[in-house]
């Protein structure tokens, strides 16, 4: 009998005093009822800096959760591509950062083709449910936000990555890039473990709404979720962000899916 677990990818949008009303110490309450109100398994944060981390860690470990992941830059601080988990249904056997880049193992580091000035790192954590005897790794990123060929490789890095542990996987992420791209193909073009892998978000629509900039027709969808598990994909869902006294959750919609590990 197989187990179900929700998943989430959620840009919480880095603090940035341009956003005015919308700045991130402004959205703690909306972002903390969202993550209490849906209760995900598992979420891949992006855009984490060292004080939103700590504010995370804070908030949702009453909550059940444990959240890790260090930063992008040289000194493991920066913006974080963090993993929250409910830590009374997961163990967590192996924790890995790694940056997209040639030297995947040197913090800091990037490729130099077309990428902007921010490093990009994924965060991996091998993970395994009590009610299952399945092993998976969850892997979350954020594919630079300029080049396209820098997307490219990294999902190209990320998608090497996860072969060589030829165990089941599941991907979040803002990935920066529009469905049908280079970079969103490269995810779904090889089988890993034996098994293809899917958008478990192929069904849904825009994602990044930019504050309201976008409506909910013109939004754009950057944000993903892709497996090689079982994912009824009518499951899929955007979680809508209706603005409260004109603060939204973020400038993305957080996207749930649900996986069945065996």
């Amino acid at each position: 009998m197989s187990t179900s677990i929700k998943v989430c990818t959620f840009n919480l949008r880095v603090v940035a005093d341009v956003d005015g009303i919308n700045i991130f110490y402004n959205r703690t309450g909306r972002i903390s009822d969202t993550i209490k109100n849906e209760s995900p398994d598992i979420i891949g944060f992006q855009e984490v800096n060292p004080f939103m981390k700590k504010w995370l860690g804070d908030e949702l470990s009453p909550l059940g959760y444990t959240v890790v992941g260090c930063g992008r830059g040289k000194d493991y601080r920066g913006e974080a591509t963090c993993i929250a988990f409910k830590r009374d249904s997961f163990e967590l056997i192996n924790l890995e950062t790694r940056w997209l880049s040639a030297t995947p193992l040197v913090p800091g580091s990037r490729y130099a083709a077309d990428q902007s000035g921010c490093p990009r790192i994924y965060t991996a954590a091998t993970l395994k449910h009590n009610d299952s005897d399945e092993i998976f790794i969850f892997l979350n990123t954020h594919l630079d936000h300029k080049g396209s060929e820098a997307r490219k490789l990294g999902a190209l890095d990320v998608v090497r990555y996860l072969s060589e542990q030829n165990l089941p996987i599941i991907i979040t992420g803002d990935m920066n890039a529009l469905p049908g791209t280079p970079e969103i193909d490269a995810f779904t073009a090889y089988e890993l473990g034996g098994k293809p892998v899917i958008d478990a978000t192929a069904t849904l629509g825009g994602t990044f709404h930019g504050f309201g900039k976008y409506t909910e027709e013109r939004a754009i969808k950057i944000d993903y979720i892709f497996t090689n598990l079982p994912c009824d994909l009518s499951k899929s869902y955007v979680v809508k962000d209706i603005p409260e006294d004109g603060l939204y959750i973020s400038d993305h919609n957080p996207v749930c899916a649900f996986i069945d590990l065996p």
